[in-house]
């Protein structure tokens, strides 16, 4: 019997599912200083080497974990970029998306120095810099370049920007939360880390209060052996279930020719459910301003993506993607499991608009997703998904516009070839 009936199965499911989205984030966080991060010091990356799930391999990334205070702010400098992407974004401890310096957001000021400080501190800053205010002393960031056609002038201006402190911050401990692998989540042992994972940041989103309490109350009740075992029950037979049901629409996105829209990215409000599915999913996602993602699970049928078949996505000469990005599309393939690129011999990991498409004579576009290369398929056309291999694949429109940015066109439907 429950020693705590009002701790039913469903607030359980949900404080758990809530409190995952903070220890996804923190199971991160204690990877990236395992490997050598350092506060305000900003690791530039080869192209395709970053190691978390379902990342951008158009860009070059760097990254960063930041602190700001009262005393100190993070100078953040930033090359001249023309006709190419970039950003520098910054999140907190719940994957929320807290800024992005770029000429959108600063079509004044596109580029320079930013003194990145925190909401309401009075700190003397380069008067040539532009200040930035955040609302949370702790940041992760990512800038990303576009790489392009040409990946030595991308790699170049990458390692133009650069991240450093105006004075001496009060550097934040990472906190020692439950560690675990993607392809095996927590159970109990998540409420093992509640409080310390609530107590090290703040969630800054409206009315979490009752799933904080609840999560709070669940620790506080795991401590007792019988509601332990029950607890870590609900978790693997609740829980996960309500997370496999939400993943496919993305909790409460639009799907459409089996394509998922998730309803925002990268800033969540209230929607602490889909916060948790894009952590999980892929974390580190900006705001639909900079990119908007489908996700595909399954083909039309319903049947779940695999290596052992092969697909082909076509885009009529009025579908092409092109249209709706300002500066780049592109389609990548992650296994289901642990959202990583999939294995194969010519290390092609997403097709994008470098890599030498071939249209029809109609002006069509067809795009191929097969283990073994079809007959019929120009070379940059394919994909190649491995045999044996269950995944999922993420479209990006990055700063979107027409009707990706109006949230009404879907990409075609998958066809099994």
């Amino acid at each position: 019997m429950a020693t705590n009936p009002a701790l039913t199965d469903q607030r359980i499911s949900d404080a758990y599912i809530y409190l995952l989205s903070r220890l996804l984030v923190l199971r991160q966080q204690q990877l990236d200083f395992k490997e050598g991060f350092q506060w305000n010091r900003l690791i530039h990356r080869k192209p395709g080497e970053v190691a978390w799930p379902n990342p951008n391999l158009d860009v070059a990334y760097s990254e960063a974990w930041v602190a700001v205070d009262e005393t100190s702010c993070a100078l953040v400098s930033v090359p001249v970029i023309t006709g190419r992407y970039y950003t520098v974004q910054f999140l907190n401890g719940w994957g929320e998306t807290v800024a992005n310096i770029n000429e959108r957001v600063f079509a004044q000021h596109p580029n320079g120095k930013f003194a990145v400080c925190l909401k309401g501190s009075r700190v003397e800053i380069p008067a040539d810099a532009q200040r930035v205010d955040v609302p949370v002393r702790a940041m992760r960031v990512l800038s990303r370049v576009e790489l392009g056609a040409n990946w030595d002038e991308a790699v170049a201006l990458q390692q133009q920007f650069d991240i450093r402190s105006t004075g001496q911050p009060a550097l934040p401990a990472v906190p020692k939360t439950t560690m675990f692998e993607m392809d095996a989540l927590p159970g109990v042992e998540a409420f093992d880390s509640a409080e310390l994972a609530l107590d090290s940041e703040a969630d800054i989103n409206p009315g979490m209060d009752t799933l904080q309490a609840d999560a709070r109350a669940i620790a506080k009740a795991a401590r007792q052996p019988g509601e332990r075992q029950r607890i870590d029950g609900v978790i693997r037979s609740k829980a996960f279930a309500d997370i496999k049901k939400a993943m496919p629409n993305i909790g409460h996105g639009t799907v459409r020719n089996a394509w998922a829209l998730p309803s925002t990215s990268g800033v969540y409000g209230a929607d602490w459910l889909v916060r948790t599915l894009v952590n999980y999913g892929g974390i580190w996602a900006n705001t639909p301003e900079e990119v908007i993602y489908f996700k595909a699970f399954t083909d039309t049928a319903g049947e779940p993506l695999s290596g052992d078949r092969a697909y082909t996505l076509h885009f009529t000469k009025e579908q092409l993607p092109a249209q709706y990005a300002t500066h780049f599309w592109s389609v990548i393939a992650v296994d289901s499991v642990q959202r990583r690129v999939l294995p194969n011999a010519l290390k092609r990991y997403l097709l994008n608009k470098e890599s030498e498409l071939q249209y029809g004579a109609d002006g069509s576009l067809t795009l191929y997703f097969a283990d073994a290369q079809p007959e019929e398929a120009p070379h940059g056309n394919w994909l190649p998904t491995p045999k044996g291999l269950g995944y999922s694949l993420t479209f990006r429109f990055y700063r979107p516009k027409g009707d990706v940015a109006a949230r009404t066109f879907f990409p075609p439907p998958l066809a099994v070839h």
